[in-house]
C-alpha cells in the first residue's frame, strides 16, 4: 500500500483516538459531577432539618454562599415594612401565581426580603396592594440565594412590576431598602404544615436533579463503540491484505 492510500487510513486512526478520549473524559466528568452532587444532596439534606439559627448579620454577608449556607434554616424577627412587597412570578403544586416577597426590617436596622407564600394568579393586584400585618414579626423559614436576570427569556422588569425570578438586588433597589441582605429567606420550613390561608409558605422545593450516572454511561458506551469500530476496521483491513 502506497503512502498516499495510507494517510486517509491514518486521518480516520487518529480521529478515531482524538473521539475515544474524548468520549472517555466527558464520562469520567460526568462521575466527577455525579460525586458533587450526591455530597451536596447529602449536605442540603442534613441542613434542612438542622435547629433554625439566626441568619448570617451584616459583617457577614460578604462570607455567605451557596455551599455553605443555602437552605440553611433561619428564624427572623423584626417588623414588615409597609409599601415594600413585590410579586415574583411562581409555579407550584397549587398551579400558576406569585410569591409575596416582603421587606422584613430586623433589630439593627438592616432588610431581609422575605417570601412570604404563594398566592394565586387572581390574587395579584389583592396583594401588590395589601399591607403586611402590623406590629412585631417572627418567620422561621430557609436561606435562599440570590436569584439575578430573570427566567427564562424573561428579564425582570421592575418598573412594570413583573418579576420573574427573586432577584435580591434589584428588588432590593426598587423598593429603596438602603441595608439589604443579598439573600432571601422562604417562609416555612419542611415537615411543618402551611397555613390554610393565602400566602401559601412551606411549598420550597428542595430537589436537585441528578442524571450524571446516565450520561457517564452514554459517554462510556460511545467511547466504547468507536473503539469496537476501530477494532472491527482494522480487522477488516488486516484481512484484506493479500497473502504473501
Amino acid at each position: 500500500m502506497t503512502a498516499r492510500a495510507r494517510l486517509p487510513q491514518a486521518v480516520l486512526a487518529l480521529a478515531g483516538i482524538a473521539l475515544f478520549l474524548g468520549f472517555v473524559a466527558l464520562g469520567t466528568w460526568q462521575v466527577e459531577r455525579r460525586a458533587w452532587k450526591l455530597a451536596l444532596i447529602e449536605r442540603v439534606e442534613r441542613r434542612v432539618h438542622a435547629t433554625p439559627m439566626a441568619p448570617p448579620p451584616a459583617s457577614q454577608w460578604q462570607q455567605v454562599s451557596t455551599t455553605g449556607h443555602e437552605y440553611l434554616p433561619v428564624a427572623l424577627q423584626g417588623r414588615w415594612l409597609d409599601g415594600k412587597t413585590v410579586l415574583a412570578q411562581a409555579v407550584t403544586e397549587l398551579g400558576a401565581g406569585f410569591w409575596v416577597v416582603t421587606a422584613l426590617e430586623q433589630a439593627d436596622g438592616t432588610q431581609v426580603l422575605v417570601n412570604r407564600g404563594f398566592v394565586p394568579q387572581a390574587q395579584r393586584a389583592q396583594w401588590l396592594a395589601a399591607a403586611p400585618p402590623p406590629g412585631p414579626a417572627a418567620v422561621q423559614g430557609l436561606l435562599r440565594m440570590n436569584e439575578p436576570g430573570g427566567g427564562f427569556l424573561r428579564a425582570n422588569d421592575p418598573a412594570q412590576q413583573r418579576w420573574y425570578s427573586r432577584d435580591v438586588a434589584a428588588m432590593a433597589q426598587a423598593l429603596q431598602l438602603p441595608r439589604a441582605a443579598p439573600f432571601f429567606v422562604d417562609a416555612g420550613l419542611p415537615g411543618t404544615a402551611p397555613d390554610a390561608g393565602w400566602p401559601r409558605p412551606g411549598l420550597t422545593v428542595v430537589h436537585f436533579r441528578n442524571t450524571h450516572l446516565v450520561y457517564a454511561l452514554t459517554w462510556y458506551s460511545l467511547a466504547l463503540m468507536v473503539a469496537a469500530a476501530f477494532w472491527y476496521a482494522a480487522r477488516h483491513e488486516r484481512r484484506q491484505r493479500p497473502t504473501p
